[in-house]
């Protein structure tokens, strides 16, 4: 099945506005207002919106690079890490949920995707959402789990680990984390980039969960 780029867009804003709305919400539930009084609990998408990560980074991934991964962020979610109570433990907990949320909205479009894909089904248009959805959440959850800063993965880890190796780690990735980041994105085996050729085979595992008969995979 071919998805048209207005399902994907659809699919993004609301990838993205999920999993940052779902970082305001895990900081507010953990006690720290910040999020909160910067507007950021919220699930309008313009007030997470960046105009490099949310526009001109993936336009440029799709119709320049031809990317088969692309890579997209919004403004993060700022919070305090002394309004926690347990602050390591707690920032993993804040960055896990836009992954989890993201896989959680993947989920919840493969129900829907099931009922549009029913036999004389009235809905079935829609079924190019669905996927979209599925594809970009599962695909944004896989990349933020990468152990690296500033990805989700990074903090996660950081919470994970004993205090000492999580102090030395954190210093270590705060320097040198997004260097390696770009590093990995660069496209440089056949114009496909190291973290693509890692992270790819996972995403496609995954939408085969979610997508009966795996139509885009």
């Amino acid at each position: 099945m071919q998805i048209s780029v207005f399902y994907l867009i659809i699919g993004f804003l609301v990838a993205i506005t999920v999993h940052e709305a779902s970082h305001a919400w895990m900081a507010d539930r953990l006690g720290d207002p910040t999020a909160r009084a910067m507007g950021r609990l919220t699930l309008n998408p313009l007030a997470h919106l960046d105009i490099y990560g949310t526009v001109l980074v993936p336009l440029f991934l799709i119709f320049v690079l031809h990317s088969p991964i692309v890579v997209g962020w919004a403004k993060p979610v700022e919070y305090d890490p002394y309004n926690l109570a347990n602050p390591k433990r707690d920032a993993a907990l804040i960055s896990l949920a836009g992954p989890a949320s993201n896989l959680i909205i993947a989920a919840i479009s493969s129900i829907f995707l099931r009922i549009t894909l029913v036999p004389f089904s009235s809905i079935v248009a829609l079924s190019g959402l669905f996927i979209a959805l599925i594809f970009i959440n599962a695909g944004l959850a896989i990349f933020n789990l990468i152990p690296i800063h500033p990805l989700d993965g990074g903090k996660i880890l950081i919470g994970l680990l004993p205090k000492k190796e999580a102090y030395e780690a954190d210093i270590f990735l705060k320097r040198y984390g997004l260097i390696i980041l770009l590093f990995l994105l660069f496209p440089i085996f056949g114009g496909n980039s190291i973290i693509s050729g890692i992270i790819y085979p996972i995403i496609s595992v995954v939408v085969r969960l979610f997508i009966p008969g795996n139509p885009v995979i």
